[in-house]
């Protein structure tokens, strides 16, 4: 199989996965290195297609069904799994984690979070990885876009960190 060929595949492996697929399973899939996979979506990706790097692998972005909104929320590290947790209970998709870096401006982190599966592994890696989290660098002021199912389940979650002492501003 040539480059041309490997990339196709890899495209329709992305696309077909219903989740995240790491680099790792893919370049066991299909031969290559890890960094193989990683050029090779690197070039899907300069070419129009719409996949998304998340901490669990890359996803094929489709467009999500709801309401996009933005929050604005501030906690440590002891927070981060009530946080996550409050906003996929009542039915909203965490996209993202955004910052405001004094040097850099805007960092962001794609997430796609949407059940307490996706938050318990990503927790997991928040706790074995060496990388602290985007917020750690804006002393815990963060932004999340969440994808609601409609008006209602984004009021609990705002009501829900309100409670929590989590939500900064909205």
């Amino acid at each position: 199989m040539n480059a041309e060929e490997r990339r196709s595949n890899v495209l329709k492996a992305i696309s077909a996965a219903q989740g995240p697929i790491s680099a790792a399973k893919l370049a066991v899939k299909f031969g290559v290195s890890r960094q193989i996979i990683v050029g090779d979506v690197a070039l899907l990706r300069a070419a129009g297609e719409d996949i998304t790097a998340t901490p669990r692998g890359y996803i094929y972005e489709v467009s999500h069904p709801g309401l996009t909104y933005t929050i604005a929320c501030r906690h440590g590290m002891p927070q981060m799994e009530e946080e996550l947790n409050i906003c996929v209970d009542n039915g909203c998709l965490v996209e993202n984690v955004i910052v405001e870096h004094p040097i850099y401006g805007q960092l962001e982190g794609q997430l796609s979070i949407s059940n307490r599966h996706d938050v318990q592994e990503f927790m997991a890696k928040v706790k074995t990885s060496k990388a602290a989290p985007l917020s750690t660098l804006t002393d815990g002021v963060h932004l999340h876009t969440l994808r609601c199912p409609d008006e209602a389940s984004f009021k609990r979650v705002t009501e829900s960190l309100r409670e929590a002492g989590i939500l900064f501003w909205r």
